[in-house]
């Protein structure tokens, strides 16, 4: 076992740097969501820190080469885990509600949260060629075969980690392990009585507190129910809505809300989405409708209520959101209801149905929305599967002039780009044109103009929002070569 003593530590460890790395978009995803400037910030710390210390490493190695040293640098690299673990939530709390800047934020959140960490983790490898040269004649070769042996475990552990550890086991008890395997290795290298030995207790009481609601996946406080997904992280809890004093049942995905519900009754809770019966006054004869869907089932439900001959196919990447809806939010399974767990774009890409109308919310996120539904290739697939003088209604956030609502107008010139007529209609409030508000979008593919009128006094209000003013668009259209999703989101904040 000694004699590859340094294998194994290279085995070990670099199973741990893929874990930590991957781990890394899942702590700052709940706060600043999977935004192209959060990866960015992760690569970019990752890649500072690597250049460090590939030239640190060495100068250290040089001076101090031996096991013991080793050890306390993979002892070190354990404590900084742990305190992430211990850190992350209060400080990315702490950011994001004053700090106005997405990109701000991922910068500072990576610079705390991971640079001391990966500091100390890339560090290992230097120090372990340094032990493993026995002569300079060698030393190349030495050198070579083991970061050839980091490299191929590296490229393991990103498969294992991607597909299998993170999508199945939640964060805080990954980093749990991660802490707990670096500790148990440090020990293994050198077990000698020092500063390890004197920590080890007191490191092992504070992981298991910090775990006692983590292992189970999850984390229910005071009702406030805790779940990391494959895909988000999620938060439920029950509150009293201010002006109508009824009780609500709240989700929260990625530190946003989604969804809710009354306890109570069955109507709608966020306004804009009863903007989408909208459908019954622009063609009122629907029979199938598609939902590419963001706030958990809400309209679904209410759809199935109100429209019992008409079916929803429901497109939800995250089966684990559905379990819970079923669970939390009184979803049913329904003749009507057709849920299909995949990728909205590649069901768009490969579907074979045929719809009358076609909802979309997948756009309300004040910080990052999947650019690739933006797009005029998907805006085209939309078009192609709507059965003629149908209509697209759809949900974004933004303002209506200035500089707010550069994502809203590049997308409406990229509906109009392949849809006869488009409009769109501000929720809260029809006169503010700089209030960052719900706007429902609706693009109809018939030439015929529609009245704008209703009898129905319910939707005759929500008609009464159509913006009237023209709308001018020096942007270019969105597409799947070209489209700075992200930079116009951003510009809402």
């Amino acid at each position: 076992m000694e004699k590859y003593l340094l294998e194994i530590t290279v085995f070990i460890c670099w199973a741990v740097i893929m874990i930590f790395e991957l781990i890394g978009a899942r702590i700052l995803w709940p706060y600043l969501w999977t935004s192209i400037f959060v990866w960015t910030s992760l690569i970019w710390i990752i890649l500072w820190s690597l250049s460090i210390w590939y030239y640190l490493g060495w100068k250290i190695a040089d001076k101090k080469a031996n096991l013991e040293f080793l050890s306390k640098i993979v002892f070190l690299w354990a404590i900084f885990i742990l305190l992430t673990i211990v850190i992350k939530n209060i400080l990315l709390i702490f950011i994001t509600t004053r700090i106005n800047d997405i990109k701000i934020w991922s910068i500072i959140a990576s610079i705390i949260l991971f640079l001391p960490t990966s500091i100390v983790m890339w560090m290992v490898s230097p120090y372990v060629a340094k032990l493993k040269i026995e002569k300079l004649s060698n030393s190349g070769t030495t050198i070579w075969n083991l970061y050839a042996i980091s490299t191929t475990w590296s490229i393991i552990w990103t498969f294992l980690s991607g597909f299998f550890l993170i999508p199945f086991f939640w964060t805080n008890t990954l980093l749990i392990i991660l802490s707990i395997t670096l500790l148990s290795l440090s020990i293994f290298i050198y077990n000698k009585k020092y500063l390890i030995s004197k920590f080890v207790i007191l490191l092992l009481i504070v992981i298991i507190y910090l775990s006692l609601n983590e292992i189970k996946g999850i984390n229910k406080f005071k009702g406030f129910i805790d779940i990391d997904t494959a895909y988000s992280k999620v938060w439920i809890y029950d509150s009293i809505q201010k002006d109508t004093k009824l009780k609500t049942r709240n989700l929260l995905i990625n530190n946003e809300h989604s969804s809710a519900m009354f306890l109570d009754n069955n109507e709608l809770v966020y306004e804009y989405t009863k903007y989408y019966n909208l459908a019954r006054h622009f063609n009122p004869q629907f029979k199938k409708t598609l939902m590419f869907w963001w706030a958990w089932y809400s309209f679904p439900k209410s759809f199935l209520l109100n429209y019992p001959n008409s079916s929803i196919d429901v497109i939800e990447i995250d089966p684990k959101l559905t379990e819970l809806a079923k669970n939390y939010f009184s979803l049913k399974d329904n003749k009507n209801l057709n849920i299909y767990h995949e990728d909205w774009r590649v069901y768009l890409n490969k579907t074979k149905e045929k719809y009358d109308v076609i909802f979309w919310d997948a756009f309300s996120s004040h910080y990052s929305i999947p650019y690739q539904l933006t797009t005029k290739e998907a805006i085209q697939k939309t078009y192609d599967i709507l059965n003629n003088d149908w209509v697209v209604i759809l949900n974004t956030i933004s303002a209506i002039e200035w500089e707010a609502w550069l994502f809203l107008q590049a997308e409406y010139k990229t509906y109009k780009s392949i849809f006869p007529q488009v409009y769109i209609f501000p929720v809260r409030n029809k006169n503010d044109w700089n209030e960052v508000q719900n706007i429902i979008l609706v693009a109809l593919k018939s030439d015929k103009k529609p009245e704008f009128y209703s009898s129905d006094l319910t939707l005759n209000s929500y008609l009464d929002h159509l913006w009237k003013k023209e709308i001018i668009s020096n942007l270019p259209i969105l597409t799947d070569d070209y489209a700075p999703v992200d930079y116009y989101i951003n510009k809402t904040i």
